[in-house]
């Protein structure tokens, strides 16, 4: 039986090298995007995907998306934006958009997706952030969505695990992303994509969490740069 796999961020970064991957093996594809030009690159990037138009910030926007199938074999939440700034400079609007994408959007989604991968037996992985684990200066807003998301994870895993429903966080730090060059440029740092986790090497991660057999489940999964690079 052909696997069916929804995810966002398909876009770019980690999102695009996971859809790469499971479309490439002849996985069956629900993207989610932003708008309908987005919705069209990627069709014309993975042909034979569905894709589902609902922009992450706008919550009840997701709460209404229709066109899921009646069996998923994963949710793959790896949608996520970033605006640093300190404390006292944070605007509402920003920390409102950092938390709604990062943490509000994947619990809303992940409900109205599971009633079918209970029926898959399936697995969500959300793809949160070492900022998660450990929050640095002007990093507050998107640290507190992902330590949120932590453990709204933490919480799901407990209540799904009788319905045969796995759970993993995978935590990747800093990973060569269009999103780590918009860091690498509010922080002022020159950015040299060399020196970061590469995209594919979290894509195999969330592969290898896909593809473990029934009889294990890998909770929480932590990547970090090699010293070797980050030396470069």
């Amino acid at each position: 039986m052909t696997r069916a796999h929804l995810l966002t961020g398909a876009g770019s970064g980690i999102g695009a090298a996971v859809a790469d991957r499971l479309h490439g093996r002849g996985d069956a594809l629900w993207l989610l995007a932003r708008d309908q030009h987005r919705a069209d690159d990627l069709a014309r990037r993975h042909p034979g995907a569905t894709l589902l138009v609902a922009d992450l910030a706008d919550l009840d926007a997701v709460a209404r998306l229709t066109g899921l199938p009646d069996r998923l074999d994963s949710v793959l939440h790896v949608a996520g934006v970033v605006d640093l700034a300190a404390v006292a400079d944070q605007s509402p609007a920003a920390l409102r958009q950092q938390v709604d994408v990062n943490l509000l959007a994947p619990a809303v989604l992940s409900r109205a997706a599971l009633p079918a991968v209970r029926r898959a037996r399936g697995t969500f992985v959300f793809v949160g952030s070492t900022a998660g684990l450990s929050a640095s200066p002007r990093w507050s807003a998107y640290a507190a969505a992902k330590a949120g998301l932590r453990a709204f994870a933490d919480s799901l895993r407990g209540e799904e695990a009788e319905h045969g429903v796995r759970v993993t966080t995978v935590f990747p730090g800093r990973t060569a992303t269009p999103m780590q060059e918009k860091v690498h440029e509010q922080e002022g740092r020159e950015y040299d994509a060399a020196a970061w986790i590469r995209p594919g090497t979290v894509a195999d991660t969330v592969l290898h969490v896909l593809d473990l057999p029934e009889d294990a489940t890998i909770p929480e999964v932590t990547l970090r740069p090699a010293a070797a690079r980050r030396g470069r």
